[in-house]
């Protein structure tokens, strides 16, 4: 049995013989090395059964930095949304970074059920632990870069745990990670990287962050006029590179691939 699926079988066991829990406890994550630091949850719909629901996710390249997720049990999720790109269908999950007005809107539509600041307007770190249906949408905090300073917490990396993939989304990242970032975001399958070269990170930060998350899937995002080519031959030959002609792919942990792999969408 192929080492991830016997993690997934594993973990499966594991949180599948766990008593049930109250909704105001922590959810325990599979994909995090430090679950016990992890925010109480808000279940907005979900039980037991639905946890560990199998079958395909569907990702989206929509523009910029948004990627629309549909999970298997139908729940749509936009990341990164300003209202310019995935808003057609209505997701009933968004996630903003403020860094710039293409990454948040502070008007979105009414009929989005939850909407997921990567900062928190009152001050402090954003704290996002939401069950909806089949999925767990949690976040890790960063800082950003406002008006020539650094400003604590007002960017997050969006964590999706999902048909027991994990999928992180690292927003508009202006800094390297420190080994706490690291341990708070655990193992991401798929992670959605910012490859712009400058207005986040340089490329040879986010290719020093890229590899040391050294996720199965890596989804550019967030390119500008950068050539892709000099975030992939920096990447090395331990990554493979794959150019599709569809802005959307399917995947499950089943069909990752077996060797780091860059998917270059159609649109990036």
């Amino acid at each position: 049995m192929p080492l991830r699926l016997f993690a997934a079988f594993l973990a499966a066991l594991f949180f599948g013989s766990l008593p049930t829990r109250a909704a105001d406890d922590p959810v325990p994550s599979k994909c995090t090395a430090i679950a016990q630091g992890l925010p109480e949850a808000t279940y907005a719909s979900f039980t037991p059964a639905q946890a560990f629901v199998d079958g395909d996710v569907t990702i989206t390249y929509a523009g910029h930095s948004t990627y629309v997720i549909e999970t298997p049990g139908g729940v749509r999720i936009a990341t990164d949304y300003s209202g310019l790109y995935g808003s057609d269908p209505l997701p009933r999950i968004v996630t903003m970074n403020k860094a710039h007005r293409t990454h948040y809107t502070d008007l979105p539509d009414r009929g989005i059920e939850h909407v997921l600041r990567g900062w928190n307007p009152d001050g402090g770190p954003a704290k996002h632990a939401l069950v909806v249906d089949d999925v767990y949408v949690r976040n890790v905090p960063t800082n950003i870069r406002r008006f020539g300073e650094m400003e604590r917490d007002g960017n997050s990396i969006f964590i999706f745990e999902v048909a027991g993939l994990c999928i992180g989304h690292l927003g508009h990242l202006h800094h390297r990670l420190e080994d706490a970032h690291y341990g708070a975001i655990g193992r991401l399958d798929v992670v959605m990287v910012p490859i712009d070269g400058g207005m986040t990170l340089s490329i040879d930060a986010m290719t020093e962050i890229t590899t040391r998350l050294y996720s199965s899937m890596i989804l550019p995002m967030h390119r500008h006029s950068t050539p892709i080519g000099e975030f992939t031959s920096l990447m090395g030959d331990g990554f493979a590179v794959e150019f599709r002609p569809s802005r959307s792919l399917k995947v499950s942990l089943r069909s990752l691939p077996n060797r780091p792999t860059i998917v270059v969408l159609d649109g990036v």
